[in-house]
C-alpha cells in the first residue's frame, strides 16, 4: 500500500465529517492538525486542500459531470471527495498534474479500495486537460441567458444565494465582486484585550477601524497569543458591532446597577469583548446561551474554568469575572427580569452567508428552505431583547449575514408592530467605517467583504421608548 501523505489525509478526513455528519471545517481541522502532529508545510498545504475544496465544490462538481460518465451525485461519497481534492490540485494549486492524479489514486487504493482507483485516474486526467478558467467557459450556463446559473457556477455558489446577494446590493456592478471576495482566503484577525494601550504585538498590524483589532501577519501563527490569553481570533466587524452598541448614549434615569445582556452569547466572542467594554464603565454583563457546551465556551472566553472558576490563561480574568455572569437559558424564555438592562445584545441564529470566506460549507450547508423557521426565530429574539432593556436603554441586533429576510425585514417587522421601539442611525454611529449604509434603508449597516475586508456582518440599532 503506498504511503499517504498527512495533509491530503487529514484534508480528506474533514471533508467526510463536514458530509457525513456536519462537522464545522473551521473547528475540526485545527484539532486534527494537532492530534496528528502537523505542523508548518504540511499544515498550511491541508489548509488549503480542505477550505480551497469546501470554496470550489460548486465548480468542480460542475466539471467532473463533464469529465465522468457517472453523475456526481450517485458517485460513491468518498470517491466524490477524493475526485475533488484532486480537481482542488489541479486547478486550484500549484501541485503538478502526475503529483495530483497518482496521490489521489493512491488514497482511493487506501480508504475504498483498488477496484475504484481506475475510474479516478480516468476522470482526474481528464480534468488535468484544461486549466480552470477554460473549463468554467465551457461548463457555465451562458451568461446572457441565465446570469444567475453562471455565476453560480463561476463563483461556486447555489442559486438562491447569488439572488440573495443580487437583492442586497443597490449596484448591479458589485454582485460579482462580492461573490468573488466570498471565496478569497481572509486573513487572520485577532482581537486583543485588555482595551488599554500597549506594546503592539510583533507580527501584527492593526486593523482598519477597531480600536482593539490586530491582523496576524501571512505564516503567522495565533496560537501563542490565544493559549496566552491575551488574544482571541475574531473578525473586525463583530469587535465593531460590540463597540457601536457601546457608543449609543443612553436616555432616561440611569439604573442603580447598570447591567447589560448579551442574548444568544455562545461561543463567546463578542461576550469576552462586551464583558471588558462593561468593566470599563463599571457594568456587568450577563451572557446568556442555550446549548450547555456553548455556555460552556463563553465562560472559558470570560476566563473561566469548566467549573465557573477563575482561569488563569485569560489576561484581566479576575476584572471580567466581576463585570460578568454565565446563565445556560433560552433567549426565548429569558431567565431574568424584564426591562432591567441599559444596552442589550442580539446576537442571532442566521444562514452565515456572512462568513463564508471562513466557513465554506456553509454555503452547501443551508438552503433558502431553512429561513422561515430562522427568521420566525430571529424575531422572536428581537422582540425579547427589546422587552429586556429598560426605557431609554439600547438593542443591537446582529446577524452574520446580508440576506434581507433575516436583516431588514426582521428587524422593520418587529419595529413596525411595536410603539415602544425607536430604529437608530446605525452607520452614524460607525462614522469611521465606510459605504455601510444599507439600500432602502441607511439607518441600517451592512459590512461586505468586498467592501470592508470583514465578514458581511449586519448591524441594526434600535432604542427602547
Amino acid at each position: 500500500m503506498a504511503r499517504i501523505d498527512p495533509a491530503r489525509r487529514v484534508a480528506f478526513d474533514v471533508l467526510r465529517a463536514v458530509a457525513d455528519r456536519d462537522a464545522y471545517a473551521n473547528l475540526l481541522l485545527p484539532s486534527l492538525l494537532t492530534e496528528r502532529g502537523i505542523a508548518g508545510r504540511d499544515a498550511r498545504f491541508a489548509t488549503e486542500l480542505t477550505y480551497g475544496t469546501l470554496r470550489g465544490l460548486g465548480s468542480y462538481d460542475a466539471i467532473l459531470a463533464a469529465c465522468s460518465d457517472r453523475p456526481v451525485a450517485k458517485l460513491d461519497p468518498a470517491v466524490r471527495d477524493i475526485l475533488r481534492l484532486g480537481t482542488h490540485q489541479l486547478l486550484g494549486t500549484r501541485t503538478g498534474a502526475h503529483a495530483a492524479v497518482s496521490t489521489s489514486v493512491d488514497l482511493t487504493r487506501r480508504v475504498v479500495g483498488p477496484r475504484p482507483s481506475g475510474f479516478v485516474n480516468a476522470v482526474l486526467r481528464r480534468v488535468a486537460m484544461r486549466d480552470l478558467s477554460s473549463w468554467l467557459d465551457l461548463v457555465a450556463p451562458d451568461r446572457a441567458k441565465d446570469e444567475t446559473g453562471y455565476l453560480s457556477v463561476r463563483h461556486s455558489y447555489p442559486r438562491w444565494i447569488v439572488e440573495s446577494f443580487r437583492a442586497a446590493l443597490a449596484d448591479p456592478a458589485e454582485l460579482e465582486q462580492a461573490l468573488a471576495a466570498g471565496n478569497e482566503r481572509p486573513e487572520v484577525t485577532l482581537a486583543v484585550l485588555p482595551l488599554t494601550p500597549s506594546v503592539p504585538i510583533a507580527g501584527t498590524r492593526a486593523t482598519r477601524w477597531s480600536p482593539f483589532g490586530a491582523v496576524l501577519a501571512d505564516g503567522g501563527d495565533p496560537a501563542p497569543l490565544i493559549a496566552g490569553g491575551r488574544a482571541a481570533a475574531q473578525d473586525e466587524a463583530s469587535q465593531l458591532v460590540a463597540l457601536a452598541l457601546n457608543r449609543v448614549p443612553l436616555e432616561g434615569p440611569a439604573s442603580a446597577s447598570r447591567h447589560w445582556l448579551d442574548v444568544c452569547a455562545g461561543p463567546g466572542g463578542k461576550a469576552r469583548l462586551l464583558a471588558h467594554l462593561a468593566a470599563r464603565d463599571d457594568a456587568r454583563l450577563l451572557a446568556a446561551e442555550l446549548h450547555p457546551h456553548r455556555a460552556a465556551r463563553v465562560r472559558e472566553a470570560l476566563g473561566r474554568g469548566a467549573d465557573g472558576h477563575v482561569g488563569t490563561d485569560v489576561v484581566g480574568a479576575p476584572a471580567l469575572l466581576e463585570a460578568s455572569a454565565v446563565v445556560t437559558a433560552d433567549g426565548l424564555r429569558p431567565a431574568w427580569r424584564a426591562g432591567g438592562f441599559d444596552r442589550v445584545l442580539a446576537d442571532v441564529p442566521c444562514t452565515g452567508l456572512g462568513s463564508l470566506r471562513r466557513r465554506p460549507e456553509a454555503r452547501w450547508r443551508k438552503s433558502d428552505q431553512d429561513l422561515p423557521t430562522l427568521t420566525e426565530l430571529q424575531r422572536g429574539l428581537l422582540e425579547v431583547a427589546l422587552d429586556s432593556a429598560r426605557l431609554g436603554g439600547v438593542v443591537a441586533y446582529v446577524t452574520c449575514s446580508p440576506h434581507l429576510a433575516e436583516t431588514r425585514d426582521v428587524v422593520t417587522a418587529v419595529a413596525d408592530r411595536r410603539t415602544d421601539a425607536e430604529l437608530l442611525d446605525a452607520p452614524a454611529i460607525l462614522p469611521e467605517v465606510p459605504d455601510l449604509a444599507t439600500p432602502g434603508e441607511p439607518r441600517f449597516a451592512q459590512f461586505w467583504p468586498h467592501r470592508h475586508g470583514t465578514d458581511a456582518m449586519f448591524l441594526a440599532l434600535l432604542r427602547k421608548r
